[in-house]
């Protein structure tokens, strides 16, 4: 079938991977298909898998780019002074990065158990990643004397999952 005039990959690509975050989100994974992406976006079923092997690969890639863009933005945030400012800096940080990216956290959190094994690790490192960031933050702190906690790792899930 020829392609539909007016039809870009550099349009049509960004608008499939948007269409997905947001059909995931609102449906969840499981319940939506590949028609339906393509229905949302305006293009033949068949055209998806010219951007996309298939369902799972494109919601591994919206979940790594959402955290590939959250490391690579908190990489280039100025941290303050001190243990207290530096937790200052990530809480700030966090709430302004995701709070226009309610979809992608949402994914992040609620369809990462529908990766494949290997697609699964490598976004679990990248939160791994993160996280060890503001652990780092509270052991230093915890070093410094700034804050007791009896246990880092937990504190460091506990404040991630209240800020989110």
């Amino acid at each position: 079938m020829a392609r539909k005039t007016g039809s870009h990959s550099e349009i049509t690509g960004p608008r499939i991977r948007a269409e997905a975050s947001r059909l995931f989100a609102r449906h969840g994974f499981a319940a939506v298909s590949m028609r339906q992406i393509a229905a949302a976006v305006g293009v033949q079923a068949g055209a998806l898998y010219l951007y996309t092997p298939d369902k799972e690969s494109l919601l591994f890639e919206l979940l790594k780019t959402h955290m590939d863009e959250l490391l690579a933005a908190w990489a280039e945030e100025p941290r303050g002074q001190d243990a207290l400012g530096a937790l200052e800096s990530f809480v700030r940080f966090h709430i302004r990065f995701n709070l226009s990216r309610a979809e992608a956290v949402f994914l992040s959190y609620m369809e990462l158990r529908n990766l494949e094994p290997a697609h699964f690790a490598t976004i679990e490192a990248l939160r791994r990643a993160y996280e060890t960031e503001l652990e780092t933050i509270l052991r230093q702190g915890q070093g410094a004397g700034a804050f007791t906690l009896p246990d880092t790792k937990l504190a460091t899930l506990a404040i991630i999952a209240m800020l989110t």
